[in-house]
């Protein structure tokens, strides 16, 4: 089992800048790609950014630009750097992991971090 704990979000003016850490613990041994994705009020859960164990990143085209996907496989933490941040952006963010158990490849989730920009 691997669980994820994300921190960093907050309450933000537009235009401004945040960091989103999640750092993983348990059977990271079989750790693959990783990723963020948000929810907004009403709305369905998105992919923002991924990456995989290689660092090769992948972004949603609202957030190319803006939004840095990063991690350190030593620490087995993912981080996503958010700048030119805009009220659209508020959000729960959310973490989430594939891994594989030894027998089977599976996906954790972290509890989410809110994110509010601010107009």
């Amino acid at each position: 089992q691997v669980q994820l704990v994300e921190s960093g979000g907050g309450l933000v003016v537009a235009g401004g800048s945040l960091r989103l850490s999640c750092a993983a613990s348990g059977s990271t041994f079989g750790l693959n790609d990783m990723a963020w994705h948000r929810q907004a009020p009403g709305k369905q859960r998105e992919l923002v950014a991924g990456i995989n164990n290689s660092g090769v990143p992948n972004y949603e085209d609202s957030v190319k630009g803006r939004f840095t996907i990063s991690r350190d496989n030593a620490k087995n933490i993912v981080y996503l750097q958010m700048n030119n941040l805009k009220p659209e952006d508020t959000a729960v963010y959310y973490c989430a992991a594939a891994y594989f158990d030894g027998s089977w490849h599976r996906t954790s989730w972290g509890r989410g971090t809110q994110v509010t920009v601010s107009s």
